[in-house]
Protein backbone atom coordinates (compact mmCIF):
# COMPACT_ATOMS: atom_id res chain seq x y z
CA UNK A 1 0.00 0.00 0.00
CA UNK A 2 1.03 3.19 -0.87
CA UNK A 3 2.47 5.96 1.36
CA UNK A 4 2.38 9.79 1.27
CA UNK A 5 2.57 12.53 2.91
CA UNK A 6 5.51 14.74 4.19
CA UNK A 7 8.93 13.63 3.95
CA UNK A 8 9.53 13.05 7.65
CA UNK A 9 6.15 11.44 8.04
CA UNK A 10 7.08 9.07 4.84
CA UNK A 11 10.46 8.69 6.31
CA UNK A 12 9.36 7.36 9.58
CA UNK A 13 6.65 4.83 7.73
CA UNK A 14 8.98 3.44 5.21
CA UNK A 15 10.63 -0.08 5.55
CA UNK A 16 13.50 -0.04 7.63
CA UNK A 17 15.50 -1.84 4.34
CA UNK A 18 19.51 -0.40 4.00
CA UNK A 19 18.36 0.85 0.59
CA UNK A 20 15.76 2.90 2.40
CA UNK A 21 18.52 4.66 4.61
CA UNK A 22 20.62 5.28 1.65
CA UNK A 23 17.98 6.75 -0.79
CA UNK A 24 16.61 8.84 2.56
CA UNK A 25 20.81 10.59 2.68
CA UNK A 26 20.69 10.73 -0.96
CA UNK A 27 17.34 13.05 -0.37
CA UNK A 28 19.17 14.77 2.43
CA UNK A 29 21.29 16.14 0.42
CA UNK A 30 19.28 17.02 -2.66
CA UNK A 31 16.71 18.89 -0.78
CA UNK A 32 19.73 20.65 1.13
CA UNK A 33 19.37 24.20 -0.42
CA UNK A 34 22.32 25.17 -2.25
CA UNK A 35 24.22 21.64 -2.06
CA UNK A 36 25.71 20.72 -5.44
CA UNK A 37 22.36 18.34 -5.96
CA UNK A 38 19.75 21.01 -5.35
CA UNK A 39 21.55 22.96 -7.64
CA UNK A 40 22.00 20.37 -10.46
CA UNK A 41 18.21 19.36 -9.69
CA UNK A 42 16.78 22.80 -9.81
CA UNK A 43 19.25 23.72 -13.32
CA UNK A 44 16.90 21.39 -14.75
CA UNK A 45 14.59 22.39 -17.75
CA UNK A 46 11.61 21.12 -18.47
CA UNK A 47 11.93 17.85 -20.32
CA UNK A 48 15.00 16.76 -18.85
CA UNK A 49 16.21 14.31 -16.71
CA UNK A 50 19.68 12.95 -14.96
CA UNK A 51 20.05 9.96 -13.46
CA UNK A 52 22.34 9.33 -9.80
CA UNK A 53 23.63 5.88 -9.43
CA UNK A 54 23.37 5.43 -5.63
CA UNK A 55 25.01 1.43 -5.55
CA UNK A 56 23.29 -2.02 -5.54
CA UNK A 57 20.51 -1.24 -7.84
CA UNK A 58 19.57 2.10 -6.20
CA UNK A 59 19.31 4.97 -8.06
CA UNK A 60 17.44 7.84 -8.23
CA UNK A 61 15.98 10.06 -11.76
CA UNK A 62 16.43 13.77 -11.03
CA UNK A 63 13.73 15.43 -13.88
CA UNK A 64 11.71 18.46 -14.50
CA UNK A 65 8.50 18.99 -16.53
CA UNK A 66 5.34 20.49 -16.79
CA UNK A 67 2.75 18.49 -15.10
CA UNK A 68 0.44 16.81 -17.40
CA UNK A 69 -3.81 15.81 -18.23
CA UNK A 70 -4.60 12.50 -17.74
CA UNK A 71 -4.75 12.09 -21.74
CA UNK A 72 -0.88 12.71 -21.58
CA UNK A 73 0.20 10.59 -19.09
CA UNK A 74 0.32 5.99 -19.28
CA UNK A 75 -0.50 3.95 -15.70
CA UNK A 76 2.30 2.13 -14.73
CA UNK A 77 3.95 -0.26 -12.29
CA UNK A 78 7.13 -1.99 -11.71
CA UNK A 79 8.05 -5.50 -10.19
CA UNK A 80 11.98 -5.14 -8.87
CA UNK A 81 11.61 -1.59 -7.35
CA UNK A 82 9.90 0.26 -5.35
CA UNK A 83 9.57 4.43 -6.16
CA UNK A 84 9.88 7.02 -3.66
CA UNK A 85 9.06 9.99 -5.43
CA UNK A 86 10.02 13.64 -3.72
CA UNK A 87 8.42 16.94 -5.06
CA UNK A 88 11.19 19.26 -4.74
CA UNK A 89 9.20 22.59 -6.29
CA UNK A 90 5.57 22.87 -7.74
CA UNK A 91 2.84 20.72 -7.20
CA UNK A 92 0.99 17.82 -9.08
CA UNK A 93 -1.34 14.91 -8.40
CA UNK A 94 -0.54 11.14 -8.74
CA UNK A 95 -3.29 8.82 -8.55
CA UNK A 96 -3.03 5.51 -7.48
CA UNK A 97 -4.44 2.16 -7.80
CA UNK A 98 -4.37 -1.64 -7.36
CA UNK A 99 -2.15 -2.82 -10.48
CA UNK A 100 -3.48 -6.35 -10.00
CA UNK A 101 -6.90 -4.63 -10.91
CA UNK A 102 -5.99 -3.10 -14.38
CA UNK A 103 -5.51 -4.88 -17.56
CA UNK A 104 -1.74 -4.57 -18.96
CA UNK A 105 -1.67 -2.98 -22.00
CA UNK A 106 2.27 -3.32 -22.39
CA UNK A 107 5.14 -5.40 -20.24
CA UNK A 108 8.66 -4.36 -20.46
CA UNK A 109 10.18 -6.31 -17.46
CA UNK A 110 12.35 -7.38 -17.18
CA UNK A 111 14.73 -5.20 -18.91
CA UNK A 112 13.08 -1.53 -18.42
CA UNK A 113 11.00 -2.45 -15.03
CA UNK A 114 7.80 -0.87 -16.22
CA UNK A 115 4.61 -2.67 -16.93
CA UNK A 116 2.20 -0.01 -18.45
CA UNK A 117 -1.83 -0.49 -17.84
CA UNK A 118 -5.00 0.31 -18.38
CA UNK A 119 -6.45 3.45 -16.69
CA UNK A 120 -7.88 3.14 -13.42
CA UNK A 121 -11.77 3.77 -13.32
CA UNK A 122 -12.24 5.07 -9.14
CA UNK A 123 -8.14 5.70 -8.02
CA UNK A 124 -7.32 7.33 -5.05
CA UNK A 125 -5.27 10.65 -5.35
CA UNK A 126 -2.63 12.16 -3.61
CA UNK A 127 -1.64 16.10 -3.94
CA UNK A 128 1.96 16.55 -3.60
CA UNK A 129 3.48 19.73 -3.42
CA UNK A 130 7.20 20.97 -2.50
CA UNK A 131 8.51 18.67 0.37
CA UNK A 132 6.00 15.80 -0.20
CA UNK A 133 7.03 12.21 -1.15
CA UNK A 134 5.30 9.30 -1.94
CA UNK A 135 6.71 5.47 -1.74
CA UNK A 136 4.68 3.52 -4.48
CA UNK A 137 5.00 -0.53 -3.80
CA UNK A 138 4.96 -3.07 -6.61
CA UNK A 139 1.16 -3.56 -6.11
CA UNK A 140 0.37 -0.29 -6.50
CA UNK A 141 -0.55 0.98 -10.12
CA UNK A 142 0.24 5.00 -10.54
CA UNK A 143 -0.15 7.93 -13.01
CA UNK A 144 1.97 10.77 -11.64
CA UNK A 145 2.96 13.96 -12.77
CA UNK A 146 -0.91 15.60 -12.94
CA UNK A 147 -2.27 18.79 -13.22
CA UNK A 148 -3.49 20.37 -9.91
CA UNK A 149 -5.13 22.89 -12.04
CA UNK A 150 -2.72 24.21 -14.73
CA UNK A 151 0.13 23.33 -16.02
CA UNK A 152 2.59 23.98 -13.38
CA UNK A 153 7.01 23.42 -13.24
CA UNK A 154 7.71 20.17 -10.97
CA UNK A 155 11.52 19.57 -10.39
CA UNK A 156 11.12 16.15 -8.61
CA UNK A 157 13.06 13.08 -7.54
CA UNK A 158 12.23 9.45 -8.30
CA UNK A 159 14.84 7.31 -5.96
CA UNK A 160 14.37 3.48 -7.31
CA UNK A 161 14.87 1.22 -4.43
CA UNK A 162 15.76 -2.60 -5.32
CA UNK A 163 13.08 -4.86 -3.95
CA UNK A 164 14.42 -7.14 -1.53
Amino acid sequence: MAIFGSLPSVRDQSPGWPAFARAFAYLDQLLSPGSEANRRLLALEAGRTFRVELGDGLHAIEQAYLTRTHAEGRWESHLAHVDLQVIVSGEESIEVAAAASLARTEDLTPAQDVIFLAPAASPAVLRLAAGSAAVLFPPDAHLAGLRVAGPVLVHKTVVKVPVR
